[in-house]
This record gives structure tokens, C-alpha cells and sequence, in this order.
């Protein structure tokens, strides 16, 4: 009967130990993303993106090694602030450089080049929602 309750009195102290562990361990504590500075300008021309969508507001182009198509980023600062989707790249953009699709050229023309900061939300695509799918085809 001794050994028993010492052996409840051991797994109880070590399941206590295991629980107070857990509480301080840096994976367990919810982690906020950090601000990535990119050098942003902005871009009017109409038509196809490299994912086959058509440009509309809310889309950026993104060099793929570092932005992979389909990441969804937030713009934190400057004149267009708001969560981007990056479903285009382009020759010109290469390392930290984004570009944000404005519907209008002479807004895009006062944009200019900027530094912004935007945090990461998604990086690339999501197998379980079914995005990681060819370009639509035209009808």
C-alpha cells in the first residue's frame, strides 16, 4: 500500500512538473510576426498576373524566392496600408521589392519608391484550401 501512494505521489509531482514546463516554453507563447522593410513602387498596366488572375486593387508583385505566389501580406505603414495578396512577380522585382497594383497611373506615378514595412500573414499558398491550382481558363 506504501508503494502505492508513493508511486501516485511521484506521477502526480511529475505530471505537475511536466504542466509547468510546458507553460515556459518559447513554441508554447503566442509569437508576433516582425515588420519586413521592402522597397515598394506602384503599378497601373492592366491584365494577366503571373497566377493568371486579372490586376485589381488588393494585389502585389513579389520576387518568389522571397514573397512566394499566393502569400498574403500586410502593409503596416505609408499611403497604402490594408492586406495584400502576392499573385504577381516580374523581371524588375528582385530581393525586398513589392509592387502594389493601383487602378490609377497618375497615383501610381505620385507613389513613386518607398520604404514599407508589411508583415507576413501566409507565406505561399494553402494545399487545404484547394488555392494551389493552375491558372483559370478562359471560356
Amino acid at each position: 500500500m506504501r508503494t502505492l501512494v508513493g508511486a501516485i505521489a511521484l506521477f502526480l509531482s511529475l505530471n505537475a512538473a511536466v504542466e509547468a514546463a510546458g507553460a515556459t516554453r518559447p513554441h508554447a507563447r503566442a509569437r508576433r510576426p516582425r515588420p519586413m522593410r521592402v522597397t515598394a513602387t506602384a503599378y497601373c498596366q492592366d491584365g494577366r498576373t503571373q497566377s493568371g488572375v486579372r490586376t485589381h486593387t488588393g494585389i502585389v508583385a513579389a520576387d518568389p524566392r522571397v514573397l512566394p505566389v499566393g502569400s498574403v501580406v500586410r502593409i503596416v505603414d505609408g499611403p497604402t496600408t490594408g492586406v495584400y495578396t502576392v499573385m504577381d512577380t516580374g523581371p524588375a522585382i528582385k530581393g525586398r521589392r513589392i509592387d502594389v497594383y493601383v487602378p490609377s497611373c497618375d497615383r501610381a506615378k505620385r507613389f513613386g519608391r518607398r520604404s514599407v514595412s508589411l508583415v507576413v500573414v501566409r507565406r505561399g499558398w494553402n494545399p487545404a484550401t484547394g488555392g494551389a491550382r493552375s491558372a483559370p481558363t478562359e471560356r
